[in-house]
Order: C-alpha cells, then sequence, then structure tokens
C-alpha cells in the first residue's frame, strides 16, 4: 500500500513565532512517522510582502534553522526551499486557469485588505498587488503538485486547503481524476493560538511570541503581553483573560486549574502569571535554542539540506506536471 502525504510549510516573512512551532511545524513533525512527509520554505510567497533581498535570505535561514531545531530529521523528510523548485509555478499558471476569479475574491487576506483600505477611506485594491490576489493559487499548487493526502495548519488556513480542493475539483471535471484532494489536519487544542494582544498570533499584526530568541528578548515580549488593568487582589475571569489563554498551552492540567481559582479567588497579580508563562516557554523552547543557533552560524550548511531536498521534491512533482500536461495537450 502507498504511503500517504503530508505536507506543510512556514512563509519566511518574519522570525517564526510560537504559533508555528505549536500549530503546524510540531504536528508536521509528529506525522513523520507514518506519512512520506515534505516541508518547505514559500520564499516567493514571502515576496507579496517582502521587498528586502537581505531580509528575504536571513528569514529564509531561520525558518528553516526553526525547523531543523524542532525536530525535522532532512532524511526521513523531504526539505525544500519553494523557489528551487521551477516546476510549482508552470503548474501555478495551469491552475490559474481553473481559479474563479470570485473564488479568490473571497479569500481570508484579499478580503483583508479590502477592509482596511474602505475604513481608511481608500479604493478597495489600493496597495494589493497580484501575487496576493493570486497567493491561493500557488499555494495549491505547491500542495496538489506533490498529491498531499494531508495538510497539518492553523485554523487561519483552513481556508486555503478548501480552495485548493475546489481548484484541483475543477480540473478534475474537466480532465478526469487526475489530482488528489487534500484535507486540512487541524490540531485542537492549538488550532487559534492567541498572539500578546488577544488576536490570533500572526507575524502581519507583530503580535507574536518568537521561539529561540535569547531568554531576555523572550521574557521581554512575554511581559507585553496585553491584559485588563485589575490589581492583584482583585478577582479575574480565567476565561476571557489573554494571558490565561496562551498560559494554558505550556501549564500542566493541575496548574492550569490552580491559577484559574486564583484569578477567581483574587491575589494573583498579571505580573506572576507572566512570569511563570515566561519560564514555562523558556523551558519548552530550551532544547532546540542551541540546535538553532548552530544552524544560523551554519548557513551553508542549510544550503545544502535544502538543496538536496529540492533533488527529491522535483523528482516527486514530473509525474504530476507530466501527466497534467498530457491531459491539457502539452507535451508527450
Amino acid at each position: 500500500m502507498t504511503q500517504k502525504i503530508a505536507l506543510t510549510g512556514i512563509k519566511p516573512s518574519g522570525t517564526p513565532h510560537i504559533g508555528n512551532l505549536m500549530g503546524a511545524i510540531e504536528p508536521a513533525i509528529e506525522l513523520s512517522d507514518t506519512y512520506q512527509t515534505l516541508y518547505f520554505i514559500p520564499d516567493y510567497h514571502a515576496l507579496t510582502s517582502v521587498r528586502s533581498k537581505e531580509a528575504m535570505a536571513q528569514q529564509v535561514y531561520e525558518v528553516a534553522a526553526t525547523w531543523l531545531a524542532a525536530g525535522l530529521d532532512p532524511n526521513k523528510a523531504v526539505f525544500y526551499r519553494q523557489s528551487d523548485v521551477p516546476e510549482v509555478f508552470e503548474f501555478s499558471w495551469i491552475l490559474s486557469c481553473f481559479a474563479p476569479k470570485g473564488l479568490l475574491n473571497r479569500a481570508h487576506s484579499y478580503k483583508d485588505c479590502n477592509a482596511k483600505n474602505l475604513d481608511a477611506g481608500k479604493d478597495a485594491d489600493f496597495g494589493v498587488n497580484m501575487g496576493l490576489f493570486n497567493y491561493p493559487v500557488l499555494m495549491a499548487a505547491d500542495i496538489i503538485m506533490y498529491g498531499a493526502d494531508v495538510v497539518p495548519v492553523g485554523q487561519d488556513q483552513k481556508q486555503h486547503i478548501e480552495i485548493a480542493r475546489d481548484i484541483a475539483a475543477a480540473f478534475n471535471h474537466q480532465y478526469g481524476d487526475l489530482l488528489k484532494l487534500p484535507e486540512p489536519v487541524i490540531r485542537e487544542e492549538v488550532k487559534t493560538i492567541p498572539g500578546i494582544d488577544g488576536r490570533k498570533m500572526s507575524k502581519s499584526y507583530d503580535n507574536v511570541l518568537p521561539i529561540y530568541v535569547p531568554t531576555k528578548k523572550l521574557r521581554k515580549q512575554v511581559m507585553k503581553i496585553v491584559t485588563d488593568s485589575k490589581g492583584v487582589d482583585e478577582p479575574k475571569d480565567p476565561d476571557t483573560c489573554n494571558l490565561f489563554g496562551i498560559f494554558k498551552l505550556f501549564a500542566s492540567k493541575e496548574r492550569q486549574a490552580q491559577i484559574a481559582e486564583g484569578y477567581r479567588s483574587g491575589g494573583l497579580g498579571y505580573g506572576a502569571v507572566k512570569q511563570e508563562l515566561y519560564e514555562l516557554i523558556d523551558q519548552y523552547v530550551a532544547p532546540g535554542r542551541e540546535v538553532y543557533q548552530e544552524y544560523m552560524e551554519d548557513t551553508a550548511r542549510i544550503d545544502q539540506i535544502l538543496s538536496e531536498g529540492a533533488l527529491k521534491a522535483r523528482a516527486l512533482a514530473l509525474p504530476t506536471l507530466t501527466a497534467v500536461r498530457r491531459a491539457i495537450g502539452i507535451g508527450k
């Protein structure tokens, strides 16, 4: 029986954060024992917003080092840079011809830009480039090209998987069942990880808790977590507290219950909870911090790993592209 395929990627548009680690990286690595796994760095996706070549190169290395420090074994998985697989861009054009504009109009990232522009009194498409608008098509190509069965993602990326399925289904309707329809894998306990301001943790909101940064920098960011103005002795509601929402990701069930009781009865200040949360996160990421630094100090090693992974990825991509080209009447 052919082993099923799991695929996911982290965009290099900023320093990787706890949301990336718990929502995508760790669930994806866990699948490597039962699936053929592909993990990639979608650098061309980042081009929609990253316009500094120095930042792009640095952030690609940061994402790669994060995957490796988190436990990715390049001997067990295919680990590569999106830009090293040119086949995916040809495939993206083919899929774009089966992607209704109305479908892409409903993509969350595009709609969010429209809403922000209208709120600011600007034209709905102000500052929107076609890379942003076509983002879901390239993402569909990234997934469908390799016949992925499952895609570990956070809740915010579920729609992109649904769009990929719709595009693949449209192609199959015309040419037969050539393309596999992927399924999202969303770990329930971390499907939406809150950021330090209460919104979902996102690099675009600048509200993240970075992973393998020095301990002092991590503590400084934890201390910025937004809370209300209630004093130490005032009762607090754990169910509506953003700080407690993050705390639950790292504390044991027993400790969660103790802190929740301390909230409700009064006598527990936010500062003490933040300090404990910092210590929990620091302990959680400590095993990978040294590994991360070793890779960041040897980027040639990262390049080698990604190049070797790209050769494997291209070998997996070619049969799909060949079959698709033949189906549409291009190529032999």
